[in-house]
């Protein structure tokens, strides 16, 4: 493990320091999902199309991925305190702007302006986290952000149902305000300030233009995919130019003499698996919950609040998970631990393949989302303590940057598979059995979509033994990616 080197005493004020990050990649993640529960009641109130309404989300999701790189890089060159403060002013302000949205423009845009306060602040918090802590209290702190972020991700459900069926919809954007004025005021005091100390200090302006626009034509791609057609004319030549561009960035990078991202970080096989896992981790994460909302809601008949009171053993489990992951992950390794979380993920998708029309919360949901749960902690705190090992601290936002990139390019896909699969289930039983219950067809495109998880977990189960390594491995792989002496003397 890399020590740090700015600092020879550690900081008295780091765990305070750590909640405060925690609560603010805690109102990120959370709104990357929790309207998904408001998505109704928005849709009428504001008069959103079918179509259009999507881009609640895919807003959302379009800008924060394109610029966690750059956001990433940011950090590590300008200061990280600076970008986290003012990542987190603009997320705030953002908020406010979605609550008072007028039309589905307005949502639209101030939703597409949390996404790039989100992406300044995000790999920046991570990154402050990691250089903050050293040795085995790094990776108990990084424990946490997960159990934190692990949450933050299911936490959505719970909240946003009584938010909604309560004082409306605009509060769930409305909750960010306070949390982030009170984070503002305490982060002069509670953070200190670091950046890489190198003699080039260059954004490598080709290369973040190359990437963000790489990510940016993905992301909309993956969002337009099931409208669309995946075969249709508009995804391939997206797709295509998303691979130019990605191809691009990588010509870009070779030549730079301070690239946005050093290609020899990806030499880390010990990396390039935590953020394959972290990738599949977020299909799962974002697709499977899509689901079970859709079904509660429109086959059994649940309330928002119902619901969200309903999925609170998904967060609880998920928690649970993470406390016995941190110790799993020091005592065995990687590759076990994230293998064991994947299977856990596809069980629990697997138990939902049973929902049936006439189905019942704890003769349906119940166990399948308990399970699923339970393997939340052990593939979130995998993923992102091995995708900081052995990365210098110079680096620490870009990988940070990398990690969060895969998590919301995960999230992107994973919705846009499982309702594609579900949609087309449904219209292939529908014309195979004219005049069917809307219920039934509603259920049989949902059992495929828990299908489709099942499969993407096998997938991550696959990734994890293949690519994860133990831990020694990642100190190893330190050094391996090293710079040469003379890079090294920059420092």
């Amino acid at each position: 493990m890399q020590p740090n080197s700015e600092h020879t005493a550690p900081d008295p004020r780091r765990w305070w320091a750590l909640a405060l990050l925690c609560g603010a990649f805690f109102m990120v993640i959370l709104d990357a999902n929790i309207v998904v529960v408001a998505l109704p009641s928005i849709e009428s109130e504001l008069g959103f199309s079918e179509q259009g309404l999507q881009w609640v989300i895919s807003g959302y999701a379009l800008t924060f991925a394109g610029l966690l790189l750059l956001g990433g890089r940011a950090a590590d060159l300008l200061g990280r305190r600076r970008l986290f403060m003012v990542g987190l002013l603009f997320f705030t302000l953002a908020s406010l702007l979605c609550g008072v949205a007028w039309s589905p423009g307005s949502l639209i845009g101030a939703r597409a302006l949390q996404g790039i306060g989100a992406a300044i602040m995000t790999p920046t918090a991570l990154s402050i986290v990691s250089t903050t802590f050293e040795g085995a209290e790094r990776n108990k702190a990084l424990a946490i952000w997960g159990m934190n972020g692990a949450f933050g991700a299911t936490a959505g459900y719970l909240i946003g149902g009584p938010l909604v069926d309560g004082p409306g919809w605009e509060w769930i954007f409305f909750i960010n305000i306070p949390v982030g004025l009170i984070a503002l005021a305490f982060s002069p005091a509670l953070l200190r300030e670091s950046r890489a100390t190198t003699s080039t200090r260059s954004f490598d302006p080709a290369g973040a233009l190359t990437i963000t626009g790489a990510l940016v034509v993905l992301v909309y791609a993956l969002v337009e995919a099931p409208d669309a057609g995946w075969g249709s004319p508009q995804t391939i030549l997206l797709f295509g130019g998303a691979a130019a561009l990605l191809a691009s960035f990588l010509v870009v990078e070779s030549r730079h003499p301070a690239p946005l991202l050093p290609l020899r970080m990806l030499r880390s096989r010990t990396l390039v698996g935590a953020n394959g896992v972290m990738l599949l981790f977020a299909t799962l994460g974002f697709g499977m919950p899509f689901l079970v909302t859709q079904y509660a809601q429109q086959v059994l008949g649940y309330s928002a609040l119902e619901f969200g009171a309903s999925f609170v053993v998904t967060p609880v489990a998920a928690a649970a998970g993470m406390i016995v992951a941190q110790a799993a992950v020091e005592k065995v390794g990687f590759r076990p631990v994230a293998a064991t979380g994947m299977a856990l993920l596809g069980a629990g998708s697997l138990l939902l393949t049973q929902a049936s029309t006439g189905g019942s919360y704890f003769g349906d949901i119940f166990v399948g989302i308990l399970v699923f749960g339970l393997g939340i902690g052990p593939v979130f705190a995998t993923a992102t303590i091995a995708g900081l090992a052995g990365v210098p601290e110079r680096e620490s936002g870009v990988a940070s940057g990398l990690s969060n990139t895969a998590f919301q390019l995960g999230g992107a896909l994973g919705v846009a598979i499982v309702s594609t699969v579900a949609v087309s289930s449904s219209e292939d039983y529908l014309a195979a059995n004219e005049g069917a219950n809307p219920l039934v067809v509603l259920t049989e495109g949902f059992q495929s979509g828990f299908v489709a998880c099942v499969v993407l977990a096998g997938i991550g189960v696959a990734l994890a033994l293949l690519l994860l390594g133990p831990r020694t491995r990642a100190r190893q792989e330190q050094v391996e990616v090293a710079p040469a002496p003379a890079e090294a003397g920059t420092r």
